[in-house]
């Protein structure tokens, strides 16, 4: 079984007590995540919630003139669509595919009914406590950090939820991400490509010195690490 099949790839998943395992298996659909597909959008109805095995997906905050930004990213530490179980059945988000591959789906009465179980409830709690922080964090970072340390931030993010050291990315895809003009973006790459931290190349970003890359950021990828590790079993923390 590959990576992408096992449902255990993701960490969420791999984390539940035995019991709930075996209750949620028959139930978990293997779906395909294209680059670029919506999951789900702002303020549309949520019919199940996703867990990414080896694809990732981003959380976008829409605004009336569509303008958007991303506010979190998702990939095989977690799960898509925590307002089913946070008593909604809509987001004010937009969700898209960021980096293409496989997941699992549970319909949303599933979820629901699980939810009121403990051992699940609180294991979706932790993980929704750090998606929070990271939500925040981004925040943070988009207003007062530069786009330099804000690539740098958005790149790491993307290489924990990796199995490896590519990323499938267009720039404009990324300022779309970020919130910026794509010269921006191609600025950016280039400056971190002289460096020698990344090679670019027909939408393939390769990070080639990850611990440069870390002491090139600003200190908001490593507060979201830690409240990960903080807050989930080892085995989830990114």
């Amino acid at each position: 079984m590959s990576l992408s099949d096992n449902p255990k790839t993701n960490q969420l998943l791999a984390a539940l007590p035995d019991a709930e395992w075996q209750r949620w298996l028959p139930q978990l659909e293997l779906v395909q995540m294209p680059l670029g597909q919506v999951v789900y959008e702002s303020g549309g109805m949520l019919s199940h919630v996703y867990f990414p095995t080896t694809a990732i997906v981003s959380l976008l905050y829409v605004m009336e003139n569509g303008a958007s930004a991303e506010i979190a990213v998702v990939g095989h530490e977690g799960v898509v669509g925590i307002s089913l179980f946070m008593g909604g059945e809509s987001t004010p988000s937009r969700a898209v595919v960021q980096s293409a591959g496989q997941g699992f789906r549970l319909k949303a009465q599933v979820i629901k009914e699980e939810f009121k179980r403990a051992p699940v409830l609180h294991l979706l709690l932790r993980y929704t406590q750090a998606l929070i922080t990271q939500m925040a964090q981004t925040a943070v970072c988009n207003r007062h950090h530069s786009l330099d340390q804000q690539l740098c931030r958005w790149l790491l993010l993307s290489l924990d939820r990796l199995q490896g050291n590519q990323l499938v990315m267009t720039q404009e895809l990324i300022a779309n991400m970020l919130g910026v003009r794509r010269e921006g973006v191609t600025e950016g790459a280039l400056n971190l490509q002289k460096s020698g931290l990344i090679s670019y190349s027909r939408g393939r970003i390769t990070v080639l010195d990850r611990p440069g890359l870390e002491k090139r950021t600003c200190e908001c990828y490593a507060v979201v690490k830690k409240e990960y590790d903080r807050l989930l079993p080892e085995k989830l923390a990114v």
